[in-house]
């Protein structure tokens, strides 16, 4: 087994952030530091990461969590602000978010060991669709919402096709649900601010075929199988 694939498989990390990890010189294999992508892991082997030893998980756990705004989706923060892990240190296993949410975000966060999963979640080519309702200062137009749907050029690149919806019009306040199947840094707020509108709140209520439901804000809870099986079926 290659030894990105191992990391993921033990929940280290997706297996992208595994190979940065190798780069970086952050595991061993045996006693020796691994920077090579195509090391093959033999059965047995000793690994470590950040020298502490690593295998794959026995059982792997598929968590939906409500993120509320403030909390960080990082392993760690170096400001020292908290994080989403800090809820689960209690679990027999590790587990990682799948993505990230921004820090003033809020909205279903899915957080899982299974490296594998996280991987196919997260690569380009299955286009995995993200779901928000973003509440928004003032007054959308049409105009506005068809630029939207066709895409903005945000860092010199256009960004692919959104579901926009505008689902109600207050006096000074839209709520308006967004789809969209990339992963740019704070994507859905620079969309709008490309448009000239500013996102005043944005929670995330779609991953693929998960949807938020009633979950309350900071709580969180297993996936059922019947879920587990839809987002393992999303590339097939």
């Amino acid at each position: 087994m290659r030894l990105q694939k191992y990391l993921a498989d033990c929940g280290v990390a997706s297996r992208r952030h595994a190979e940065d990890m190798i780069r970086e010189g952050r595991v061993t294999v045996n006693g020796l530091t691994v920077t090579e992508m195509g090391t093959q892991v033999e059965e047995g082997a000793h690994v470590t990461v950040d020298g502490k030893p690593v295998k794959p998980a026995a059982v792997k756990r598929y968590i939906m969590y409500h993120k509320p705004a403030g909390e960080v989706t990082t392993v760690t923060d170096p400001e020292g602000r908290k994080t989403v892990l800090s809820h689960f240190e209690h679990l027999r296993v590790r587990v990682f978010p799948v993505g990230r949410l921004d820090y003033d975000s809020e909205g279903l966060l899915l957080l899982t060991n299974d490296g594998e999963l996280t991987n196919r979640l997260l690569h380009p080519r299955n286009e995995v669709d993200k779901t928000y309702v973003a509440r928004v200062g003032g007054t959308i137009t049409r105009e506005q919402i068809r630029t939207l749907r066709g895409g903005v050029v945000l860092d010199e690149r256009r960004t692919s096709p959104a579901r926009v919806q505008l689902t109600r019009q207050d006096e000074d306040v839209c709520y308006v649900t967004v789809t969209i199947h990339e992963g740019r840094n704070r994507q859905v707020r620079r969309m709008f601010e490309a448009v000239g509108l500013q996102v005043l709140a944005l929670k995330r209520v779609g991953f693929g075929p998960l949807t938020l439901g009633p979950l309350p804000r900071g709580q969180w809870r297993d996936l059922t199988a019947e879920e587990i099986a839809r987002l393992k079926a999303l590339d097939d």
